[in-house]
């Protein structure tokens, strides 16, 4: 309970920061609240907890925004961001986002090949069959991620299987990710999450 009190407190001086030091402020929200579950530099190393080192600005914005006002239901949303991001005002939510797209991100782990494979597959190709467009055409062909759609390379493998069986539930809302999950199998699923866990 104690710790708790001391980084509810802590958020709360830092949301009421002067915007001159916005950046040094996100900069020690990160190293003192968000690294408990996302890690030292933003490498979180649960795969329940995604790695945001070198994710795009304007995704993490628009999610953090999202668990601020609670438009993002899934249960892990509620369960760990919607308390936290309740502290955060917008000035701060853009400092976060931005400090943490300055980080480098994290180096792709080896896996095995023969999922690496039919995972570059699916990622480059789609699934033609169940309507399953081309990963690459929204997150880039090295999986970096373009404009408001999230980096995926280096994610945990996991990570990833717990986000897509969330967008196949409905568990998390987005239309397009909805049908891509629909259409992948579980076994594509891991090809898939391997494959972008393997890259840099």
């Amino acid at each position: 309970m104690l710790k708790q009190a001391m980084l509810y407190t802590a958020l709360g001086f830092l949301v009421l920061a002067e915007p001159a030091i916005a950046q040094e402020s996100a900069t020690t929200l990160a190293n003192t609240v968000c690294s408990s579950c996302h890690g030292p530099q933003g490498v979180s190393v649960s795969p329940i907890f995604p790695r945001l080192a070198g994710q795009n600005a304007s995704y993490l914005e628009a999610q953090l925004k999202a668990f601020h006002n609670q438009s993002r239901t899934d249960p892990d949303a509620q369960a760990y961001m919607w308390g936290m991001a309740a502290q955060l005002d917008n000035s701060t939510i853009n400092s976060l986002a931005k400090y943490y797209a300055s980080l480098p991100p994290a180096p792709g782990t080896p896996m095995p090949m023969e999922e690496v494979s039919g995972g570059e597959q699916i990622f480059h190709d789609g699934v033609a069959a169940a309507n399953v467009p081309a990963c690459a055409a929204c997150h880039g062909v090295h999986a970096q991620g373009v404009g408001s759609f999230p980096r995926l390379a280096g994610q945990q493998s996991e990570y990833i299987i717990r986000q897509l069986m969330a967008f196949k539930s409905g568990d998390r809302s987005n239309p397009v990710m909805q049908k891509v999950a629909q259409g992948l199998n579980t076994h594509e699923m891991r090809e898939l999450a391997a494959y972008l866990h393997s890259l840099s």
